[in-house]
């Protein structure tokens, strides 16, 4: 296994399966979050029963902390990796003509949509560790709150037109990492050229659609506490 991360195809086939996993988790987040738009009910059911879910809780977040920080971590090893190949002849050569804005800059949108998780860690996951696993407290209620407690929270942090605005702004460099990570994860698992313009088609689609439906709901529940 360590072979494998060793060579330059492991890493980058790495990078990949990291990278579908958490193109997944983001469609998946995004289904359960696009509820508190349209129903406070069900997106306080949905959120408890993740949330209380052991299954959930034991096996799948481990998981996914891992994958976040393996594709963060393999993410900077293979920029390194690749300066260090490039050596003095990466100087000589003109990036522009031959890769796009967005693959020059995967390490920047990677640092942005790194500041977000920890931003939205300290505004949602660590206070949600704190009062289940400090506190003892699964029940999903909240002291003059109706019914859980969820909904109440997710709106609460929008009331804030900077941290809205933090939102947004990070949101738009997932969608330029994606513009490039997403078919990048799929040549890197071997797809032929023949499908290349195909996977890019889809891959501006997923890249677009999923950056902007957490913009409007964070835009939608600001709105919504500004107009009320």
């Amino acid at each position: 296994m360590s072979g494998f991360f060793k060579s330059s195809i492991g890493r980058k086939v790495a990078m990949a399966l990291s990278a579908f996993f958490l193109m997944i988790f983001l469609l998946q987040h995004l289904t359960i979050n696009i509820l508190s738009v349209f129903s406070a009910e069900a997106f306080n059911e949905v959120s408890h029963f993740m949330g209380t879910n052991p299954v959930v809780q034991f096996a799948l977040q481990p998981v996914l902390i891992f994958g976040v920080i393996f594709h963060f971590v393999m993410g900077f090893v293979l920029e390194l990796k690749n300066k260090k190949a490039r050596g003095v002849a990466y100087a000589r050569n003109n990036g522009a003509a031959n890769s796009s804005w967005m693959s020059r800059n995967m390490v920047w949108s990677g640092l942005a949509i790194l500041a977000f998780i920890i931003l939205h860690f300290i505004d949602f996951w660590f206070p949600e560790i704190n009062t289940k696993f400090i506190q003892g407290d699964w029940s999903g209620t909240m002291e003059g709150i109706k019914g859980f407690r969820y909904h109440e929270e997710l709106t609460h942090k929008f009331h804030s037109t900077a941290r809205t605005i933090a939102y947004v702004v990070a949101f738009v460099f997932l969608t330029l990492h994606l513009l490039h990570g997403f078919t990048s994860a799929f040549q890197s698992m071997g797809v032929t050229a023949g499908r290349k313009k195909t996977l890019q088609n889809i891959g501006k689609i997923y890249s677009i659609l999923i950056p902007l439906g957490f913009i409007f709901i964070a835009l939608f529940h600001h709105l919504n506490y500004i107009l009320s």
